[in-house]
């Protein structure tokens, strides 16, 4: 009899057959060779039943039915696939052993686990676990093959992972939603990321600009000239600020204190998914999902790069070979001029910069394959660009620089000069010119106390013996800023980082290199926050909507915050791990999380119901009305780590409630209270005649809640910073005509 072959999706399956049945007969749905019968998965081929499986009762949703708690988790098949299941059924008949050659991951592990107990295959099982699709790594992957045993452990911790979700997010979605008339999507990891956004959001709408000033001084000294900024407590005065540029204009220096260092900037690690995704977003605006679906082609498609799903920004030994072969490769390619420059004695086994064994657990870096490119898309060139030139740099030496500091002092005031003089540019030769004085992250105020001059095209000759002349100088009135919005860049980062934040040192530890979620599944979470409401896009700046807003607020008045939190991920991602390498029991792991779910029950079943008024505007009510009557009866799924078993989530069409009230209408006589509109904040008593409405949009700023509190209490807000034409300027938004709701400019004086 003939070996069965199962790959995750049809394209491994065919680059598989390959190498190991090159002249395999196509049947469409399989290939058939002398030994192997080569077929596949189309992602997930078999899920973890509906509640209704368990009892028809389920199919409404009803507060009073939960918890829903199965003693066995039933599965079925996916209803678009099951025609695939069943050819692999009846392939499975004419074999006597099978290959497990899914993607090698939990997840991969996952899917073929339920493809096996769904079809019952008693044949034994070996696994092939490779890295990237070349018929070198799959013949040598087939020679290597390993027992099904060795990731049975692999396979515990993720039915447990996928059993837990479903407990945590079926019950708190429908228990939330019943309670509040309103589908509110729960889950495990979704709703943390969703309280990230939405605590983000609220330090922008608190956040109050200070003014403050800036002194720059123009220094010379022969042919040399430099700027240094004033030292000091923060100056707010005015005043205070043009006295001191008055007091050292004209006047001659001295240095007070100069220091030089040479310093080194390295070549950035090499690609890990999540890196992959911050850097397209930040270059090309790609969002998470989009890098994913092209570097998926890339690797099963094209077969030109690793496997992408890697939380690794390292390599084995074994791999420094083939990377070197790789670099060989690239010779005859488009990056001909970049590889001459490389230096191929700067990979190797004990740069631990690049070869951490250590730090490669399922998955290396992704690194190009020994394939040339063919012909590739758009969108798919400059990925691989990215990757080709992050695998290029560790062939490159660092970046040479000198650091020059400087105190120089005038009439008793000291200004400081930081000068980043370049040497030898390294392995920035192969960024773009912008790109080449790159800024690794520094905060606000950092940026502001230690900004650097880039001294590119001559030397920094300072001679700290000799006097300066202070040439000009200069006030400038400046604002804090408030934290700037998430991108899906900046929100891959805080995903990937969100554990090390946490006082608790052990769970920090088992975040540190998991974060909320994983690299395959982090893109579809922003997804599903797209799709239920929660956040939206305006331009590359994600925003959180009213309903996301209320959804985390009413999560965390429910006395279960801890679903808001990255620490129950932490708790989670530290038992998975112990699971997976036979360290810790899943019937203990399941124990707890159907405790903690049955609290979720309890805690949101004496919560008041929320108006329906808190979840958005109407035009959004009655978008989410429409999708949930298209689709009453269907329970939700994924709602906890945003799995490729994820649903559409769907609930009972919202009732009409009260409308929150920001205030009493300041019209004279008029006795109507404040509501929100979709474009401005209007008055009750309109059918009356009442004509008061305040825009929310003005003057380039929007109208929050907290300032159309003000404007409706004193009638202005607090001091804000604005930025037309001219220069910036700091003013308060003030009602002007209290009838009809008329707004203008105060400046600040």
């Amino acid at each position: 009899m003939k070996t069965l072959v199962i790959a995750e999706k049809p394209d491994m399956g065919r680059n598989i057959a390959a190498v190991i049945e090159p002249r395999a007969k196509n049947a469409r749905s399989y290939l058939e060779g002398e030994q192997y019968i080569i077929t596949w998965a189309i992602g997930h081929l078999v899920g973890l039943a509906e509640p209704d499986a368990y009892d028809d009762r389920y199919k409404k949703w009803n507060f009073r039915d939960l918890p829903i708690m199965p003693d066995q988790f039933k599965i079925v098949p996916h209803y678009k696939t099951k025609d695939q299941l069943k050819t692999i059924g009846e392939l499975a008949k004419r074999c006597d052993r099978v290959v497990n050659a899914c993607d090698a991951g939990r997840e991969g592990q996952y899917i073929f686990a339920l493809i096996q107990q769904q079809l019952k295959l008693k044949q034994p099982v070996r696994r092939l676990w490779i890295s990237d699709l070349t018929a070198e790594s799959i013949a040598q992957g087939f020679r290597e093959l390993r027992t099904a045993e060795e990731f049975e452990n692999l396979t515990q911790a993720a039915r447990a992972r996928s059993e837990a979700d479903w407990l945590i997010g079926m019950n708190a979605t429908r228990a939330f939603t019943t309670k509040h008339n309103t589908l509110l999507s729960v889950g495990r990891v979704q709703t943390p990321v969703l309280a990230l956004i939405y605590d983000r959001q609220k330090e922008i709408d608190s956040f109050e600009s200070l003014t403050y000033y800036e002194v720059k001084a123009h220094f010379r000294q022969e042919a040399l000239e430099y700027t240094g900024t004033w030292q000091g407590d923060r100056l707010t005065s005015k005043e205070k600020a043009e006295a001191i540029a008055a007091r050292v204009k004209g006047k001659e220096g001295k240095i007070a204190k100069y220091e030089v260092k040479d310093t080194k900037e390295y070549p950035f690690k090499l690609y890990d998914l999540t890196l992959l995704q911050r850097d397209a977003n930040a270059k090309f605006g790609f969002s998470a999902k989009k890098t994913l679906d092209i570097a998926q082609a890339l690797y099963e498609r094209h077969k030109v790069i690793s496997y992408p799903r890697t939380n690794s920004n390292y390599v084995n030994e074994q791999n420094i070979e083939g990377m070197h072969k790789a670099l060989h490769m690239l010779k005859s390619t488009s990056y001909q001029e970049q590889v001459q420059g490389a230096n191929p004695g700067l990979v190797h086994k004990n740069n631990k910069a690049i070869c951490n064994p250590e730090k490669v657990e399922d998955h290396h870096a992704i690194l190009p394959t020994l394939k040339r490119p063919g012909q590739l898309g758009k969108e798919e060139q400059q990925l691989y660009d990215l990757i080709i030139l992050r695998f290029l740099s560790q062939f490159y030496p660092p970046a040479l620089y000198k650091q020059h500091t400087v105190l120089t002092e005038v009439e008793g005031d000291l200004f400081k000069t930081n000068v980043k003089e370049l040497l030898s540019l390294g392995w920035k030769v192969l960024l773009p010119s912008t790109d080449k004085s790159s800024k690794k992250g520094k905060s606000g105020k950092q940026e502001e106390e230690e900004e650097n001059l880039e001294w590119n095209d001559r030397a920094f000759d300072l001679d700290p013996q000799k006097p300066v002349k202070c040439g000009k100088s200069e006030a400038k009135e400046k604002a804090t800023q408030p934290p700037k919005s998430y991108t899906e860049g900046t929100l891959l980062k805080a995903m990937e980082s969100a554990g090390r934040t946490m006082e608790n040192d052990e769970l920090r530890d088992a975040m540190k290199d998991s974060g909320l979620g994983t690299p395959a599944t982090r893109a579809a979470t922003i997804e599903r926050l797209k799709k239920v409401g929660y956040i939206a896009m305006q331009g590359k700046k994600i925003t959180i909507t009213q309903k996301g807003r209320t959804a985390v607020e009413l999560i965390r008045q429910a006395g279960v915050e801890l679903l808001t939190s990255p620490e129950m991920t932490g708790q989670w991602e530290r038992r998975l791990h112990q699971i997976s390498k036979g360290e810790a029991a899943s019937a203990k792991f399941m124990d707890n999380v159907r405790k903690f779910t049955v609290s979720i029950i309890e805690r949101v079943g004496v919560q008041q119901a929320a108006p329906s008024s808190l979840f958005g505007t109407e035009q959004e009510k009655g978008r989410g009305k429409s999708r949930a009557q298209s689709a009453v009866g269907k329970a939700k799924r994924g709602t906890g780590s945003a799995s490729r078993t994820a649903r559409t989530e769907t609930a009972a069409p919202s009732p009409p409630g009260e409308r929150l009230t920001h205030g009493p209408c300041p019209r004279p006589g008029c006795h109507g209270q404040i509501i929100e509109g979709k474009k401005g904040y209007g008055c009750t008593a309109f059918k009356e005649g009442c004509g008061f409405v305040i825009w929310k949009e003005f003057s380039g700023k929007k109208i929050s809640a907290n300032m159309l509190k003000s404007l409706l209490e004193s009638g202005r807000t607090q001091l804000l910073s604005f930025s037309g034409t001219g220069e910036p300027f700091k003013a308060r938004i003030v009602l002007q005509d209290k009838s009809a709701g008329k707004l203008g400019i105060e400046r600040s004086t």
